[in-house]
C-alpha cells in the first residue's frame, strides 16, 4: 500500500511541467524578461529555452523567484515536499540584502564614515600629544 502511494505520489511530481510553470509565474509578475536575464548574467534564448524544458532546475526557480519576487513553494511539489521548505521560502522572499530600503543603507554609511572620521580624530590627538 505504502508502495503504492509513493509511486502515485512520484508519477504526479514528475508530471509538472517546470518550464511552463516558470513561465507563467515570469509572465504574470510584470517584470520584463530582460531585466531577468541580465540580472542572471544569461541570453533571452536561454530563458525561452527553460520554459520548454520539464527539468528545469530547481536552482533557477530560486534565483528568479529571488528577482520577480515570487514563492515557487506554492507551485512545485518538490517544494511542497521538502524538508528545508522554510529556508527556500525565505530565500525566495529575501533579495540580496534583505528587505532594507536604500535610506537603511545611506544612514548606515552616514553612520560608520562618522565613526571613522573620529577614530582618525583621535588618532591624530595621540601622535600629537606623543610628539
Amino acid at each position: 500500500m505504502a508502495l503504492l502511494i509513493y509511486t502515485s505520489l512520484l508519477r504526479f511530481v514528475t508530471m509538472q511541467h517546470r518550464g511552463e510553470i516558470l513561465e507563467t509565474a515570469i509572465r504574470q509578475s510584470g517584470v520584463p524578461i530582460t531585466r531577468i536575464v541580465k540580472k542572471l548574467s544569461k541570453s533571452r534564448r536561454w530563458l525561452y529555452n527553460q520554459f520548454t524544458r520539464q527539468d528545469v532546475s530547481l536552482d533557477v526557480f530560486l534565483e528568479i523567484g529571488k528577482l520577480i519576487h515570487h514563492d515557487f513553494s506554492q507551485d512545485l511539489n518538490e517544494f511542497k515536499s521538502n524538508t528545508r521548505r522554510s529556508h527556500l521560502v525565505e530565500d525566495a522572499n529575501d533579495n540580496e540584502y534583505g528587505n532594507q530600503t536604500a535610506q537603511f543603507w545611506k544612514d548606515k554609511y552616514m553612520h560608520l564614515l562618522e565613526e571613522y572620521n573620529e577614530l582618525l580624530k583621535s588618532q591624530n590627538l595621540n601622535l600629537i600629544n606623543k610628539s
